[in-house]
């Protein structure tokens, strides 16, 4: 029998992703400068006001105040309208150095042990990767969807080109930073997608039609205008542009049976941190797999790569992808444990949900794995390069099922006198590198 599933993203200006971005740009700003760098920083941001708590053990001196700006502008909190702009914002700085006891437990030195055991876990905690064949990025369609509506919204944001409006005599888009999105599909008894059932679209927009006199009843048209036109463009600017990028057999799943909400509370002029106060690590389900997997609870942002609830996330999801890449199995969840201060994991689980296609119980494949990959978090990060400023890309629009890729990356401050530049590897953990490893591992021919 046929079911329906649901996943939601949020947009860069949601405020706990603005939160979210704050932690990891800062991160990012201490890795430039101190790879070495042991960071957990939390952000809260309210209506004029961002508040970084958190410890730090560094080398380095970070301009917090400058970054946090500079993020806050370009994610587009640029207005005094919006009540939470980068150039008038109050910033509270509370960070401290890293408790001792702590770090004892993740940097101990001296003794007569492999160099990847002398880092422990940050923390004990299980975490998860998950991968599915649904996607050609090995993700759940719901979730992959609903980060490609926002992303695309943010671009028709910048480019001002269309859902636009004339602002004081220029044309500019209407469309302001907050948006949440989601997506149900409809999949069939063999867990395969068969239609888009409803989206779901919520975008924050200035109030670009003025009511003709101040009435109740003249508010009322002026804000029922307002939605007919932004669901209008959603209908013929947003999804047009969505579907015309996605592979033909995702276009298919599209027909004249959608279901199409747009913002249904019919009005959202306030939003972002202003409307609602943003934290760190809030949305750690649009972060992963919408709902799809499991999640340890633990969320990412913030943190350097000593704290596994980050680290091994990511290397659990190179593996459940790889496997699933590979043929080990249609879908595959992989857990992995710690204890604080141990570097080796207290266990490695896997669940195919039934769809392995090699002669191995799940148990078998788990010990298979462990045998493959080295979990001790120093050669995790050795592994997938997490000592790199590589984070902030990570912090809006999912850290899961991004495109890996080598950039470019410059770190400016005021107090120094020449610029920073990282040739960086962004997304590693979803590079398909060891598929000819698993395959010979688990004796899989290569069709």
């Amino acid at each position: 029998m046929n079911y329906l599933f649901t996943s939601e993203s949020v947009s860069e200006g949601h405020p706990d992703k603005v939160a979210d971005q704050i932690s990891d740009t800062l991160l990012d700003e201490f890795l430039a400068r101190d790879p070495q760098s042991h960071v957990a920083i939390e952000t809260l941001c309210t209506t004029g006001q961002v508040v970084v708590a958190g410890e730090v053990s560094s080398q380095a001196y970070v301009d917090i105040q400058h970054s946090i700006r500079d993020l806050i502008n370009e994610i587009g909190y640029n207005r005094g309208a919006y009540r939470f702009d980068g150039d008038a914002c109050g910033i509270l700085s509370t960070i401290h150095e890293q408790s001792e006891d702590i770090d004892r437990g993740v940097s101990r030195q001296g003794e007569n042990v492999a160099v990847e055991d002398l880092q422990g876990a940050g923390d004990q905690g299980m975490m998860f990767g998950y991968a599915v064949d649904e996607t050609s990025n090995y993700m759940p369609l719901t979730l992959d969807l609903s980060h490609f509506l926002l992303r695309e919204l943010a671009d028709i944001r910048r480019e001002g080109t269309a859902m636009n409006y004339y602002r004081k005599g220029k044309l500019t888009s209407y469309l302001r930073p907050d948006a949440k999105s989601q997506v149900t599909v409809e999949y069939d008894e063999n867990h395969r997608p068969v239609r888009i059932h409803t989206i779901v679209i919520s975008t924050q927009h200035d109030e670009f039609v003025a009511p003709l006199e101040d009435t109740p009843e003249a508010r009322r048209a002026a804000d029922e205008q307002m939605l007919e036109q932004i669901r209008k463009d959603v209908e013929e600017v947003l999804l047009p542009r969505v579907k015309a990028k996605l592979p033909v057999e995702i276009q298919n799943l599209f027909d004249d049976k959608l279901i199409l909400h747009v913002n249904p509370t019919g009005k959202f002029v306030l939003g972002g941190p202003h409307a609602d106060t943003g934290l760190t690590g809030r949305k750690i389900i649009v972060d992963t797999y919408g709902g799809r997997g499991a999640h340890g609870g633990g969320a990412f942002s913030g943190k350097d790569p000593s704290k596994v609830d980050r680290s091994a996330a990511y290397a659990c999801r190179h593996i459940a992808k790889n496997l699933v890449a590979a043929g080990v199995a249609r879908e595959v969840l992989v857990q992995v444990a710690y204890a604080i201060g141990k570097a080796q994991p207290v266990s490695i689980f896997v669940n195919t949900y039934g769809t392995s296609r090699v002669d191995m119980s799940d148990t078998e494949i788990a010990a298979r794995i462990s045998e493959l990959f080295d979990m001790r978090p120093k050669a995790i990060e050795e592994r997938l390069k997490l000592r790199n400023p590589i984070y902030r890309e990570t912090a809006s629009y999912g850290h899961m099922g991004r495109e890996p890729r080598t950039v470019k990356k410059e770190f400016k401050s005021r107090y120094e006198n020449e610029t920073i530049v990282k040739e960086v590897e962004l997304f590693t953990w979803e590079k398909l590198d060891a598929i000819d490893s698993i395959r010979e591992a688990f004796g899989i021919t290569k069709k």
